[in-house]
């Protein structure tokens, strides 16, 4: 495989934790970065509630990346400082496993598990992504679980919690529908982080625009075959969008998969995977947020206080994580 070494691996990201510290990049630029992606991401379930009535959970899945994949790839060639790096056959492999397995997962079973399950289950689940994420990393790229890091996604976790308290006292996990919804949104959150993580790897021979666009010639293909094939009926049902679900389709394509994948990976450039992953824990606050204020839901006391904490688990984690990571021996 065309890539550094572990050593090269690690000192390249403490390279960038130096950076970090040194004040050459801003540590709250990128507190803000995220913040914007996870408003985003919060709003594709409020989007998909839109489009839902018209298409398949596949369809919504998977039609967006048809939208946002031919916009994006002319950005390979023009305008640009530097060239793009020609793939090896050993780079399209990876590209094809990032794009073709690792997204196409993530998408389609977090998509199809929030029409199957409860939306209070698929919320909780979602919280496991920076848990797993730091396990994958650990195990793929073998970067370090920092005590500041376990109990930031520890508090992190219990924010959600009591955020989510009376709707966790009235979820079932163990009934056969809802169980169903669990374990696909399960395999989604694996599928994140599975391609966050291994595309992480992929940075050290490629930007984050280039690995973005890539991997989205694999996902797209991949997954029309896959609407094609469940919902035949899909691309017909496309034309009768009304407006809003229009709206929320051209969300889901330009601004959730493209805008905010790409400023996502300009983070993950420079901070830890399971560092920038553990701002996922703003995801559900925000998501709180856009219900009450487009769906007419009511924030309570509990959502008030989760949220605080939450917060403050990925502050946590951005401002005292960072300057601290060392590289494994």
């Amino acid at each position: 495989m065309p890539w550094q070494t572990l050593r090269e691996h690690e000192m390249s990201d403490t390279a960038n934790s130096a950076s970090l510290a040194s004040g050459r990049k801003p540590l709250y630029l990128f507190v803000f970065i995220l913040v914007v992606v996870n408003v985003i991401w919060a709003g594709q379930f409020t989007a998909i509630k839109f489009v839902e009535p018209f298409l398949g959970p596949f369809a919504i899945a998977f039609l967006p990346f048809a939208l946002v994949t031919p916009m994006m790839a002319p950005l390979l060639f023009t305008n640009r400082a530097v060239p793009a790096i020609r793939p090896t056959g050993a780079d399209w492999v990876s590209f094809a496993i990032a794009g073709g397995i690792g997204q196409v997962v993530c998408m389609g079973g977090m998509t199809w598990g929030g029409v199957v399950g409860l939306a209070s289950n698929c919320s909780i689940l979602y919280l496991l992504i920076p848990v797993i994420s730091a396990v994958m990393a650990s195990l793929m790229l073998r970067e370090r679980l920092t005590p500041v890091r376990i109990v930031a996604l520890g508090i992190g976790l219990v924010g959600v919690l009591i955020m989510s308290a009376q709707e966790v006292s009235n979820s079932n996990f163990l009934e056969s529908r809802f169980m169903k919804g669990n374990l696909l949104m399960l395999v989604g959150c694996f599928g994140a982080c599975f391609y966050n993580v291994y595309c992480k790897r992929l940075m050290e021979r490629f930007n984050e625009l280039d690995i973005l666009i890539y991997s989205y010639l694999f996902t797209t293909p991949v997954g029309l075959i896959i609407v094609a094939i469940a919902e035949p009926d899909a691309f017909g049902k496309l034309a009768g969008l009304d407006t809003n679900g229009w709206i929320a389709f051209l969300f889901l394509g330009i601004i959730m998969q493209g805008l905010s994948m790409m400023m996502f990976f300009y983070v993950l450039k420079w901070l830890p995977v399971s560092v920038a992953l553990a701002s996922t824990y703003m995801t559900p606050v925000f998501g709180v947020i856009l219900a009450m204020l487009v769906l007419k839901e009511h924030m309570t006391l509990w959502n008030i206080l989760g949220s605080v904490t939450v917060l403050a688990a990925t502050v946590l984690i951005m401002k005292y994580d960072v300057a601290a990571e060392q590289p494994t021996t």
